[in-house]
C-alpha cells in the first residue's frame, strides 16, 4: 500500500498540480479507505459503501466530500472511472468564540516569552496554523507590525496586520530565544526541529486546561475569534477578508451569518426616523 499512495502522490502532482498539503490530504483519506476496504484497487460499489457509511457515522461535510474527490482521483490514477455525488454544503455558524476577555486569560496564563508569542500572534494575526508553523524570522517585521505568510492556503502570499502590543511580545520572544533571520521563527524546545501543527494544538490545549475556560479551545478557534472581534469593534467585512487571507468574500459572510448584533447595530445606527 505504500508504494501506490506515494505512486498516487505523484499522479496527483502531475497531473492536477496539487499542493503538498491537498496531496497529504488525499493520501491520508485513501490510506484510511483502502484499510477498511482491505484491497489497494476497489471496485466501483465497494467505494460507494465507503461513503455511505462515512454517513451513516455522521462524518464532517469537508470530510466526506475530501474522501469523495480522492476516491475518484484515486480511480482515475488506476485509470478507471468513478463519479460520485456531491452534497450542498452546510450553512453553519461559527459559535463558542472567544471573547477579549478569555483570550486576555488565555495570554496571562504563558509562563514564558515563548509561549506568550505563539497565542499573540494567533490572537492579533488570525493566521492558520500551518502558515504559523511556517514563519521564519524574515517574515515578521515588528518594527511595522507586518507578517508575511508565504504560501499560504491557496498557494497564496499575504501580508497581514499584528498589534503594537504584539509585536513587543514577538520581539521580547527574539531577545530571549536568539534566532537567524532564515529559521523558523518557532521550534521545539528540545531539538530545534520545525514547530509543528501538533505542538501548537497540544500548547493550546494545556493553556486551556490552566485557564479552565469551559468551552472547547483549539488553535483555529483563535482565527474566529479574531473575527468576530473585529465585527464587534465595527470593522468592515473588506478588512476581515485580507487579514484572514480569504480569495472571496462569501467566506468571510460566515461572520456576519454568525453574528447578528452587527446587522441590528448598523440598522439601529442608520433607520429613519418616520415618527
Amino acid at each position: 500500500m505504500k508504494n501506490t499512495l506515494k505512486n498516487f502522490g505523484n499522479f496527483l502532482l502531475i497531473k492536477k498540480g496539487l499542493g503538498d498539503r491537498t496531496i497529504r490530504g488525499y493520501k491520508a483519506s485513501m490510506q484510511a479507505a483502502l484499510k477498511r476496504i482491505k484491497t489497494i484497487k476497489p471496485t466501483v460499489k465497494q467505494a460507494e459503501n465507503y461513503i455511505l457509511w462515512m454517513h451513516e457515522k455522521k462524518y464532517s461535510f469537508s470530510h466526506i466530500t475530501n474522501t469523495s474527490l480522492a476516491f475518484e482521483w484515486y480511480f482515475k490514477f488506476h485509470e478507471s472511472c468513478l463519479n460520485l455525488g456531491r452534497m450542498k454544503k452546510p450553512k453553519t455558524i461559527i459559535k463558542d468564540t472567544m471573547s477579549e476577555a478569555e483570550i486576555t486569560m488565555l495570554i496571562a496564563s504563558t509562563r514564558n516569552s515563548r509561549e506568550k508569542a505563539i497565542v499573540s500572534l494567533l490572537a492579533y494575526s488570525g493566521i492558520r496554523n500551518f502558515e504559523l508553523c511556517n514563519l521564519r524570522v524574515c517574515d515578521v517585521d515588528v518594527g511595522n507590525n507586518m507578517v508575511r505568510v508565504l504560501e499560504g492556503k491557496g498557494k497564496i502570499d499575504r501580508m497581514i496586520h499584528i498589534s503594537g502590543d504584539c509585536s513587543k511580545i514577538l520581539l521580547q520572544y527574539l531577545n530571549d530565544f536568539n534566532r537567524n533571520a532564515d529559521e523558523f521563527f518557532f521550534t521545539t524546545l528540545r531539538r530545534g526541529n520545525q514547530y509543528s501543527e501538533w505542538d501548537l494544538r497540544k500548547l493550546i490545549k494545556v493553556l486551556a486546561k490552566r485557564v479552565g475556560i469551559g468551552k472547547r479551545i483549539y488553535p483555529h478557534l483563535f482565527r474566529h475569534s479574531l473575527a468576530t472581534n473585529l465585527l464587534k469593534r465595527g470593522a468592515n467585512l473588506t478588512l476581515i477578508q485580507r487579514q484572514l487571507g480569504h480569495v472571496f468574500i462569501e467566506s468571510t459572510m460566515i461572520y456576519i451569518r454568525s453574528f447578528p448584533q452587527r446587522i441590528q447595530n448598523e440598522y439601529n445606527l442608520y433607520i429613519p426616523s418616520y415618527v
